[in-house]
């Protein structure tokens, strides 16, 4: 006999849309529910745990320590319902993939990933792009199957290749000359933030963040149009771009690689998936 209460997924559905939207009104409209209700479904979740999971005002939502615990055993309770139901109704009988990448690797990527989903009809190929930081967690917490990141060398991958990095301004109002020096960057846990801020103070220069993005491609764009100084791979160099290097006093960044990651008991068809990503990405097994 089970002793713990069961989670409704219909409420944990509501609770995602919330944390995901930050508003209840928003989740609310996401679910196709009216505000009062999702409202009572997520003060039903909180006294069934003992513990409030959002910090609520006038304003805005924010999610609490054990919110953010929750909503990562939320979506994998979600995910595993929806894979369950997919698998015995015969839709998708050889099972669920998840895979995570980086942005810049995304869009190169389709055409062998569409092959690949064509050649397994049976199998549903999840794929989502973000930041390499969250994209190992998520597959820390078993959320993707399949994971390719950007890391300090560490824990030996799959697969890996050294990821050639560059110091990188703009060619017509560089940021550099500029005091105080202007950043382009990732946000906090980003990668490459920490380097870039540690060698701009190694240089004694003050600095500022003139442009913060997620994304590669816009830090890449803002850096080359002159709204700031920034360190990205090799690939994101643009035109516009004006390497910098020993002459400015930075030296060379050499212990970054892309790297591979799936399970040792991973079925046929993620190997498959991973051998074939190796390849296309020129990683060294």
């Amino acid at each position: 006999m089970n002793r713990y209460p069961m989670f409704n997924p219909q409420v944990l559905i509501s609770f995602v849309a919330v944390c995901e939207t930050l508003s209840f009104t928003r989740g609310a409209d996401r679910v196709s529910l009216s505000q009062s209700t999702v409202s009572l479904q997520v003060k039903r979740l909180e006294d069934l745990l003992g513990c409030p999971l959002l910090e609520r005002s006038s304003h805005q939502v924010q999610l609490t320590e054990e919110g953010e615990r929750l909503l990562s055993y939320a979506r994998r309770i979600i995910a595993l319902n929806e894979e369950a139901h997919d698998a015995l109704t015969g839709a998708w009988r050889d099972g669920v993939l998840r895979l995570g990448m980086p942005e810049d690797f995304a869009v190169p990527t389709i055409d062998l990933l569409a092959e690949f989903s064509r050649e397994h009809p049976h199998l549903r190929l999840d794929v989502s792009s973000g930041l390499s930081a969250d994209l190992r967690t998520a597959y820390e917490r078993e959320e993707l199957e399949l994971v390719l990141v950007k890391q300090r060398r560490g824990q030996p991958p799959r697969a890996a290749r050294r990821e050639p990095l560059l110091w990188l301004d703009s060619l017509a109002h560089p940021a550099i000359e500029r005091a105080p020096v202007s950043l382009a960057m990732f946000p906090l846990g980003g990668l490459y933030r920490d380097e870039l801020c540690q060698a701009v103070d190694g240089l004694g220069m003050r600095w500022r963040i003139g442009y913060c993005s997620g994304s590669l491609a816009a830090l890449a764009a803002a850096s080359a149009a002159g709204l700031g100084m920034t360190l990205l791979p090799a690939g994101c160099r643009l035109p516009g771009h004006r390497v910098l290097g020993a002459a400015e006093g930075l030296a060379e960044i050499t212990d970054f690689e892309l790297a591979l990651y799936h399970r040792d008991d991973a079925p046929v068809s993620t190997a498959i998936l991973a051998e074939r990503l190796a390849a296309f990405c020129r990683l060294e097994t």
